[in-house]
């Protein structure tokens, strides 16, 4: 069972934008965190412009854990350090035009809601408070597994493999070059 070692309340910010796309009125993006932000109920507008609509769509606890401290730094070595946040339209009629149901710092765990594809995840590069954070979390709790080559074990053709018989038995009744029929063949 995993414990959760470290957490920190985050508010999510994501823009609804206008579309020109023919099958799309709008898009969802994730624009940025609030650290520290007070809970909130239902989304709130935080500004409004043309074709643009910046909501706080909710405060989450981005949670670190021990076990997934080889995903965190795997995502603070690469070319764009995100967090990822999982954005549901409202289907069930709360109010809130988006519903934010997640808020990671792993790459990992974000990757499998993108393989449901029943959500939409965006991610935003980490904030440097944020990254530093994450970093002494990781420092504290990952020690880099060295790899160990596994050997191979030697082949050896006599022993029985698997349901087949030995191959020493079946070369015995294989026909010698220029002989007809087996060995033990009567």
């Amino acid at each position: 069972m995993d414990v959760k070692i470290d957490s920190l309340m985050l508010g999510v910010v994501v823009e609804k934008r206008d579309s020109d796309h023919p099958w799309l009125d709008h898009e969802w993006v994730f624009v940025a965190v609030i650290p520290g932000a007070p809970p909130i109920t239902s989304a709130r507008v935080l500004r409004q412009g043309e074709g643009v609509t910046q909501y706080h769509a909710g405060t989450l606890e981005l949670e670190l854990h021990r076990t997934e401290a080889e995903a965190y730094h795997y995502n603070l070595t690469s070319p764009m350090p995100s967090l990822f946040a999982v954005l549901r339209e409202d289907e069930d009629g709360t109010g809130s035009p988006i519903q934010v149901s997640l808020v990671t710092a792993s790459p990992y765990e974000a990757q499998d809601y993108l393989d449901s594809s029943e959500d939409q995840v965006e991610r935003i590069q980490i904030p440097d408070d944020i990254r530093q954070w994450i970093e002494a979390f990781v420092d504290t709790h990952y020690s880099p597994q060295e790899f160990k080559k596994r050997k191979r074990d030697r082949l050896r053709p006599e022993e029985y493999k698997f349901g087949q018989e030995p191959l020493a038995e079946i070369r015995k009744r294989m026909p010698v070059s220029g002989e007809k029929g087996g060995g033990d063949d009567v």
